[in-house]
């Protein structure tokens, strides 16, 4: 939220610089995230002086053209080439000398340069309104008062407002301060606490009058839940123009752009006292008649900004005799708005109910101004003194006459609420005592009327524009925040208790997990858990997600039931970025719909593409392969003592080739190669290497801690190669898993390190290169011992898988 300094010292006379207005602002709660500078005209005419024309003659090589000399009060004139057809001997003009910066309309920069304009030297610019910032105009070059003296900065001929505007990281509950007035209130509060009286000053409306009763619309409100209060009030004879400047800079200040008198005003109410107010051409207003009602669900309704929309049965809507003209509290319709033509309005300001227009908002994709102040709460108690004070500026600016009697539909009024305040409650929940005359003092600050006063505490009457204070809890937080956290005393021993926990907690598996994937060149990612509509049907269109029923938006409408996609938008954003060798890690959940509740399940997402090694003089590059991937994994089940982890071939939508991975009947998850079909989808064109593991039922598994150790040996260990040929629907596990079933004794290791297929082979055969480890740890093995477990290898290899050796 934008909030404008000089709009602020209208409410509250502060000499303060406004860095340390922030640190007060901050302190109150109202984090200041940032100060920009704003002057009403860009680059505040620096370099700009008054110069006067000596003479004005036809530029010999440009008809349009004239060639001039320029009196800006320096040692000589100046030479310039001016195009405007109103440039004429002796008048006083602005001049933009060289190096000055200007601005188009759009804002871009561009320097004053010397140069030739068709063969002629210029030294400088003389400028139109339009170029200095000063309006639109570009007709022709401005002409000044002739008393004006050469050389004098134009920064000093007329009125540039500078301002400082404050960045507020408003926190969604502080509805109270969406205004200049609730910023200043909150303001004076702080300031008093620090023994600064300021007065608050907030614009009168006493002069209000009405100036006749010829323009009368009829308010019937058909909703009063939805609408518990309408105001309104007709203004004719008015003329929609252009605002004057000290309203454009207001807004501009504060990053809204200017369109009319009137709708500026509602605009500048808006921003000035947190109450959103509509404006509607009263012509437009047919049988004269408002009617604030639901319209039945289908019912077609043009915005101002053109779409057409399709109204829900509980979007509240203002209406004439005829048709909707507006969504209440959100945004007006294309056909009643104000326009250039417009004489008379009908002026509106209402209290809408916070719950029913945040659904509306939502539900068509509408953030407004006024929308985000109805559905946090405004004051309920603003809503009559706000018209009257637009209305007042209205006709102070655009003419007019207030030409009916204020509508005030206000049938139930809303009941302020009561809380007991204890004071051991507050130095309970501060920690240290605060004096209860302060206390009191904070109290009255923030305009909560104290009642009574015992012995115990206090009883507090909460004004309405506080709709976030509710509670006990609630008045002791802004007790604390005005008070100041910087104040509360803190100890210099710190007690704590410390907590015996498992080391198979979660946290700190996953710590442990975590720490081995970084030390292997990982870098952990945490995404979103919502992901686009639809977006699992990228590789399973059999799943039934979990589905947000009012989502933000349709980026972030449902429940994941997978982790790759969020993984998969990481790479691309970082393969978009020519960052291309990535290794990702998340925890996270995924989110399933059953037939009777709703599932949560743990995962472990692991993510990996581009080399495994950069190129350099000592070494190759090397590119990731699936072999890398299953290191990982091996290693990763390893460091969490999984042992006799079964694997078998596995592929679905998800992966083209894979393997799944069991331990005890339960499955630990999967990993391999991403589907070509699913990363086309997502644009990426670069091999992707994932696994997903099932984190809840490893924590299962990983209950006890068995530690294990043994002697470095003492005996050599002997090794010896087998070439086995073998059919290609053998695997290497199979050569891996008889091998132990043959020697359990002496065998250590059996490792596969060389694989060939091709030229010299008979046809469906592969040939594989085994290396065996053999050992005793209690003597020197013999050659008959090795020859002898080798045969019984050789044996066995023949008979189960009907290998020859090669």
């Amino acid at each position: 939220m934008k909030i404008s300094y000089n709009w602020l010292k209208q409410f509250i006379n502060l000499d303060w610089d406004s860095q340390k207005v922030a640190e007060l602002l901050t302190d109150l709660g109202l984090e200041v995230e940032g100060i920009s500078p704003f002057g009403s005209v860009k680059g505040g005419l620096n370099g700009i002086v008054v110069g006067k024309v000596l003479t004005c003659k036809q530029h010999p090589n440009a008809d349009r053209l004239k060639l001039t000399t320029v009196d800006i009060g320096g040692e000589s004139p100046l030479q310039i080439v001016c195009g405007a057809p109103n440039v004429a001997e002796g008048q006083k003009v602005p001049v933009a000398t060289m190096g000055t910066t200007l601005y188009t309309s759009e804002g871009e920069a561009w320097k004053i340069k010397k140069g030739k304009i068709r063969g002629e030297e210029s030294q400088g610019m003389i400028c139109a309104e339009d170029e200095l910032g000063l309006g639109k105009n570009h007709e022709g070059i401005m002409v000044l008062n002739d008393e004006l003296k050469v050389g004098t900065p134009c920064s000093e001929v007329f009125e540039i407002e500078h301002d400082e505007v404050f960045e507020i990281g408003l926190t969604p509950n502080r509805a109270d301060a969406m205004s200049h007035y609730g910023v200043a209130r909150d303001l004076k509060a702080g300031l008093e606490q620090q023994e600064i009286q300021k007065q608050l000053v907030t614009p009168s409306t006493s002069n209000f009058s009405i100036d006749n009763r010829s323009l009368k619309v009829d308010v019937e409100v058909m909703d009063g839940e939805r609408a518990p209060r309408y105001c309104g009030v007709t203004i004719s004879n008015l003329i929609v123009q252009e605002s004057p400047h000290w309203l454009k800079n207001r807004l501009r200040a504060i990053g809204l752009t200017p369109i009319n008198n009137v709708v500026d005003v509602t605009n500048y109410v808006l921003h000035e006292l947190g109450q959103p107010l509509h404006a509607f051409d009263a012509n437009k207003i047919k049988g004269g008649k408002i009617e604030v009602k639901t319209l039945s669900a289908g019912t077609k309704f043009k915005t101002l900004d053109d779409v057409e929309r399709e109204l829900h049965e509980e979007d509240l809507m203002i209406c004439d005799s005829e048709k909707p003209m507006c969504i209440a509290g959100v945004f007006g319709g294309i056909n009643s708005g104000v326009t250039e033509d417009t004489t008379s309005i009908f002026l509106e300001s209402a209290y809408f109910d916070p719950v029913s227009i945040r659904k509306t908002a939502k539900r068509h994709g509408l953030n407004t101004d006024a929308s985000f102040r109805f559905e946090r709460g405004i004051d309920i108690n603003i809503t009559e003194y706000a018209l009257k004070r637009a209305a007042l500026l209205i006709r102070e600016i655009a003419g007019g006459d207030i030409s009916s009697e204020v509508v005030d539909l206000y049938p139930r009024k809303a009941q302020e609420r009561q809380v007991f305040l204890t004071f051991d409650k507050i130095n309970t929940l501060i920690g240290q005592e605060i004096p209860r005359d302060t206390i009191k003092s904070i109290l009255a600050s923030l305009e909560i009327k104290v009642n009574n006063v015992t012995e115990s505490g206090l009883g507090l009457t909460i004004p309405h524009y506080r709709v976030d204070v509710e509670r006990e809890v609630d008045v002791i937080e802004e007790i604390l925040r005005v008070y100041g956290y910087n104040n509360i005393d803190y100890k210099e021993k710190l007690t704590a208790s410390i907590a015996k926990t498992s080391k198979f907690e979660n946290h700190k598996i996953q710590d442990v997990v975590g720490n081995m994937l970084a030390s292997q060149g990982f870098y952990e990612i945490m995404t979103n858990s919502l992901i686009p509509l639809e977006s699992h049907m990228l590789w399973d269109s059999e799943q039934k997600p979990v589905k947000m029923l009012n989502p933000l938006s349709s980026d972030l409408s449902e429940m994941r039931t997978s982790m790759l996609f969020s993984g998969l938008e990481t790479l691309t954003y970082n393969l978009n970025r020519q960052i291309t060798n990535l290794r990702f890690f998340e925890f996270g959940k995924t989110y399933h719909r059953g037939k009777e509740n709703n599932e949560e399940r743990r995962h472990l997402a692991l993510f990996i593409s581009g080399n495994r090694t950069q190129n350099s003089w000592t070494t190759p590059e090397r590119k990731t392969d699936f072999f890398f991937l299953k290191g990982v994994v091996e290693s990763l089940f390893a460091r969490l003592g999984l042992q006799n982890v079964t694997a078998e071939p596995f592929a679905n939508g998800i992966f083209s080739e894979g393997v799944q991975c069991h331990l005890d009947g339960r499955k630990l998850g999967v990993y391999g190669v991403v589907s070509k079909a699913v990363l086309k989808k997502v644009d990426i064109k670069q091999e992707i290497f994932h696994a997903d593991f099932e984190w809840d039922n490893i924590l299962n598994l990983i209950s006890t801690e068995n530690v294990t150790f043994q002697e470095i040996p003492k005996f050599p260990s002997v090794n010896r190669d087998l070439a086995l040929l073998v059919d290609e629907s053998s695997t290497f596990q199979q050569i891996y898993d008889l091998a132990w079933e043959t020697e359990k004794k002496l065998l250590k290791q059996v490792s596969l390190f060389d694989v060939y297929t091709g030229k010299n082979l008979p046809e469906g055969k592969k040939s594989y290169a085994v290396s065996f480890t053999l050992r005793d740890d209690g003597k020197t093995l013999t050659d008959k011992q090795i020859d002898k477990i080798m045969s019984k290898l050789t044996t066995t290899y023949q008979k189960e898988l009907k290998a020859e050796l090669r």
